[in-house]
């Protein structure tokens, strides 16, 4: 039987190993993302919490870590230097490339997942996805390029450009400006899985003369930050963060640190991803992670329901203009958001399962409230990672209900059940959705909210939007390797 297991040179796998209390434990076997078996084992009071390998159930380090006692929060940012507010959005998405487009369909609660025709996956056992169809680089990619380009980073510099534009940063307005104090940090977990592919088979079928010369660079990870550069001279701080899912938080998080240190005046943040190719998708269903409901794909993602059976794999790319106050002021820009901070950990526990007691994502929530001044009474709304796995959701709902004692006014809402996880876009698309519902004052639905589990007891918005004035929201994104990334945004005060 499959298990996803960390492997060492020699071949032995090492399982986790969750400890009970000093005279015992329990061993859990994984069929990809799902605990399948148990094994009560004897431990003695004097067990040596190190690695070791077997070629059955060996057992793993313990991790002794507590969170942060929940203190009165410092006061927020006050220095228009270090206030970062957001002052333009953009993005790619299978509602299109209009960000109110995109938000309308969120709260009409309209799912974007269709069976697959990009390729022939007749045979997978996964035949659907958040796939974008009809999608257009018309005025923003000349056609040599868009050609050549994998959609990974067309979808960068689509959505990159409409978000510049959206924040009148067009580019007779940056021949304006000083271009080496704006820069670019648009992540991918991913990079460039089809010229990835594509370069691989060459190679297997014809030779390495058959390779493109743009097998590698339109592979690598970093060169959507590159290309948009390019296109637009802007010369700041330039690269990309790959940490799977969580990417574009992470990129969220660091840009904002650029401009707070002073290295920069606006960032051009986010994170773009197109894996739903063969490659990508067989990928996922050796992982076992992805839901198999072929029949009724519009209602496969469904967080936090009982009958949920794994995530929608998605793609797409979100992106946000970060900008100082102080330079957003003196050039009149519309300021529709604020930026208040984030934290990132790692749960250093396992490569695709999350830790049960969810101590590195409410670490992580905590380490973002302090970054941002802000309180856990201060916090009315969180959009949630929620893929719609059976250990992921409830691990994030218990570090939820770990940092906010009352979460009776609290709502909680799950993007990725009308548009799938878009991997390392996901939190750019996500954070739109927040900025979006600060503005209009409306959350959209969670999707697909049939037989919720009985230990989520916080408002999930279930199938129909409602109104909600957003005091603090804070995004969740997290990703294989135990990456964890949490980003707070709030309505602009002056």
């Amino acid at each position: 039987m499959a298990s996803i297991a960390t492997t060492c040179s020699s071949g032995l796998i090492l399982r986790r190993k969750e400890s009970i209390n000093n005279n015992g434990g329990c061993v859990f076997q994984y069929n990809g993302l799902r605990a399948i078996e148990a094994k009560q084992i004897g431990v003695s009071s004097g067990f040596n919490h190190g690695w070791s390998a077997s070629t059955s159930a060996s057992k793993s380090r313990a991790i002794k870590a507590m969170a942060a006692p929940t203190v009165s929060a410092p006061k927020r940012e006050t220095d228009p230097k270090k206030r970062v507010v957001i002052t333009g959005m953009g993005l790619v998405s299978v509602f299109g490339n209009d960000v109110d487009t995109f938000y309308d369909k969120l709260l009409e609660g309209q799912s974007g997942i269709t069976l697959i025709d990009r390729f022939d996956a007749s045979s997978f056992t996964v035949r659907f996805a958040g796939q974008i169809r009809d999608f257009s680089s018309v005025g923003y990619i000349d056609g040599k390029n868009d050609r050549r380009l994998d959609d990974c980073w067309r979808y960068c510099l689509v959505a990159g450009k409409k978000a510049l534009e959206d924040a009148n940063l067009g580019q007779e307005v940056l021949e304006t400006m000083d271009k080496t104090r704006i820069g670019v940090l648009v992540g991918s977990g991913m990079g460039g899985l089809t010229a990835f592919s594509n370069g691989v088979e060459a190679l297997i079928q014809k030779g390495y003369k058959k390779i493109t010369p743009f097998f590698i660079p339109y592979s690598i990870t970093n060169m959507g930050s590159a290309l948009l550069a390019i296109d637009t001279g802007l010369m700041g701080p330039n690269y990309s963060i790959s940490t799977a899912c969580a990417t574009a938080n992470y990129c969220f998080f660091a840009a904002a640190n650029h401009i707070r240190r002073g290295e920069a005046d606006i960032m051009v943040a986010g994170g773009t991803e197109a894996a739903v190719n063969a490659t990508g998708v067989g990928g996922f269903i050796a992982c076992r992670a992805l839901s198999q409901r072929n029949d009724e794909p519009h209602k496969a993602s469904r967080p936090w329901d009982q009958n949920r059976d794994g995530f929608v794999i998605g793609e797409g790319s979100g992106v946000l203009i970060m900008e100082s106050l102080e330079h957003a002021t003196k050039r009149g820009a519309n300021i529709i958001g604020e930026y208040l901070g984030g934290g990132i950990t790692c749960d250093a526990h396992h490569m695709t399962d999350p830790r049960k007691d969810g101590l590195g994502v409410s670490s992580c929530i905590t380490k973002c409230l302090e970054d941002a001044g802000v309180s856990p009474e201060e916090v009315n709304y969180v959009n949630c990672h929620a893929t719609s796995t059976l250990a992921g959701d409830l691990a994030e709902v218990n570090a939820i209900k770990k940092i906010f004692k009352d979460t009776s006014e609290m709502k909680m809402n799950g993007t990725k059940s009308m548009i799938g996880h878009g991997l390392g876009a996901a939190g750019g698309l996500e954070a739109i959705a927040c900025i979006k519902a600060i503005n209009t004052g409306w959350l959209h639905p969670t999707i697909n909210q049939d037989n919720l589990e009985p230990q989520v007891d916080i408002d999930t918005v279930p199938n129909v939007k409602k109104q909600h004035e957003v005091n603090v929201a804070i995004s969740n994104s997290f990703g294989f390797g135990g990456h964890n990334s949490v980003v707070a945004f709030a309505p602009f005060k002056p």
